[in-house]
């Protein structure tokens, strides 16, 4: 079923319940939401020529506009490819050709269209609105299939070439639902607060409340400021968000400081990132039971595990420390095991490698067949996360056995700033690792070896990065060494460097 048949059930139902927000000023009503969406659709048939299973890519910030532009796109049966909006014209101009996507909505990124191969048509919404106030609208969603392609989600591998996952009707659902079941329910008069980005999990979490008919909320800021947060919550009321955990501390921080309490907040969902056992307790110190925690990956969409309010908020159970700790039990569409390399299980409490299956899990990622085959082994999907479980099934994350950085909430693939770096003459060898942060969970540091007499400063390397990479992806560090440590085959031992490095 198209995704789209939700929001028109729900406009008719609820045609003039508020949709769309910016603050706390009302943009578009149930019925505008749906005829917008609508229109989109027709003008991406009658002007662009987008057939069902076309792709569709969208790179911009937060706005009322960007959710109508996602149901435009499955109203019309094409495939979207939201893609985060913080990263460098020239990444973003990768995804959009490897994806094939016919047209990329945006709004002012001038430099984007330069970039993109000749089959793509840039729109951009500063200079020309996405669809003609009474121009032609399609008279309904066009059908599609459980399986087909809905959502093609970029997700950087260890190679450092973004890879497409391909999420289907049939995984969103899946999504979706489990949502209801196992991590909150969603109440008609909530407002859902996009202050993390709509091309990421916070965006994934929008079915629910159109399911609901909820308020759909853009802060004015357009993203996450914690004092904004603080000031709008108990103007809008029973306000549902997901957030990053570095988003939590922030927003506990001005909280200590305002004396907030969490008034107007419902549901804060968090994942996205390490939560430390320290901070969730005193975040539910001072909001109280308003938190569920999620794990998942792009290839499962926010659908591996839950912990659920009642576990967060518990101190009544022996071991209620360790399940805080945790990230929860396994969503009730997955099934959750702990294997070794040659895929045995591990028994309970033994760490391995977290492998999943259900119907959330991909289809696979998009032109990737020896990636695809990589992940998905036997019907389960390897999630390259290290981990436990215990006697009553609560999973507790141990290591990751890829090197990605989770800074904020956002995944940082050392690989992409190590060739970054690599790039400048003065550089001949990087390795890129992250170390603790109180504020973003983990930060970017680079050990760099010079070439020859070559030696750039740190605020030169700084500037080159800034040119070839989104900008929250350049180290926050750069330490200059003679050599890096290698094992007997020549890799890098990351390992050891974080162990050196961790504390600078």
């Amino acid at each position: 079923m198209n995704l789209a048949e939700w929001l028109v059930r729900t406009a008719k139902r609820h045609a003039e319940r508020p949709a769309l927000l910016l603050g706390e000023e009302v943009v578009a009503s149930y019925a505008d939401f749906a005829l917008h969406a609508a229109q989109i659709a027709a003008s991406l048939r009658l002007r662009h020529g987008i057939r069902p299973g076309d792709r569709v890519a969208i790179f911009m910030k937060n706005s009322p506009a960007y959710l109508e532009l996602l149901y435009g796109i499955w109203f019309c049966g094409a495939v979207a490819v939201p893609i985060n909006a913080k990263l460098h014209a020239r990444e973003a101009a990768f995804i959009i050709a490897d994806s094939e996507s016919r047209v990329a909505f945006v709004a002012g990124e001038g430099e984007l269209a330069a970039l993109l191969p000749a089959g793509c048509t840039v729109h951009d919404l500063e200079t020309a609105p996405a669809f003609e106030a009474d121009g032609d609208a399609l008279a309904a969603p066009v059908a599609r299939q459980a399986d087909d392609l809905a959502w093609l989600f970029y997700t950087s591998g260890t190679t450092g070439k973004p890879k497409g996952v391909m999420l289907s009707n049939a995984n969103l659902h899946a999504m979706t639902y489990a949502y209801f079941v196992d991590v909150d329910d969603v109440l008609e008069e909530d407002a859902a607060v996009y202050a993390a980005p709509l091309s990421h999990g916070a965006g994934l979490y929008n079915f629910m409340h159109v399911l609901r008919g909820s308020r759909h909320v853009i802060p004015a800021s357009g993203g996450f400021d914690a004092l904004e947060i603080c000031a709008l919550a108990p103007r809008l009321n029973n306000v549902t968000m997901f957030a990053a955990p570095t988003m939590i501390n922030r927003l506990l921080s001005v909280a200590r400081q305002t004396g907030y309490a969490g008034e107007g907040l419902r549901t804060i969902v968090y994942g996205g990132g390490p939560m430390y056992l320290a901070d969730i307790e005193a975040a539910t110190a001072q909001f109280g039971a308003r938190f569920v925690q999620i794990y998942g990956q792009g290839e499962s969409p926010m659908t591996l595990t839950a912990l659920p309010r009642g576990d967060i908020i518990d101190r009544s159970h022996p071991r209620w420390r360790d399940r805080l700790a945790s990230v929860g039990r396994a969503q009730s569409c997955v099934r959750i095991r702990i294997v070794g390399p040659d895929g045995e299980d591990k028994a309970t409490g033994e760490i391995g490698e977290i492998i999943a299956s259900g119907s959330p899990v991909m289809r696979g990622y998009w032109n990737n067949p020896d990636a695809t085959a990589q992940a998905i082994r036997d019907g389960w999907l390897w999630t390259g996360d290290m981990g436990s479980l215990d006697e009553d099934g609560y999973l507790t994350l141990r290591d990751r056995s890829k090197d990605v950085i989770i800074s904020g909430g956002t995944n940082i693939y050392p690989r992409e700033v190590e060739e970054a770096l690599l790039t400048h003459p003065g550089v001949a060898e990087v390795s890129v690792i992250g170390r603790p942060s109180a504020e973003w969970g983990e930060e970017v540091v680079a050990v760099v070896v010079l070439a020859g007499s070559e030696t750039p400063s740190a605020s030169e390397l700084d500037a080159h990065c800034r040119t070839q990479i989104a900008s929250f992806k350049r180290p926050k560090a750069y330490v200059f060494e003679t050599e890096l440590p290698k094992n007997n085959y020549g890799k890098v031992l990351k390992t050891e460097l974080r162990t050196r490095f961790s504390a600078i």
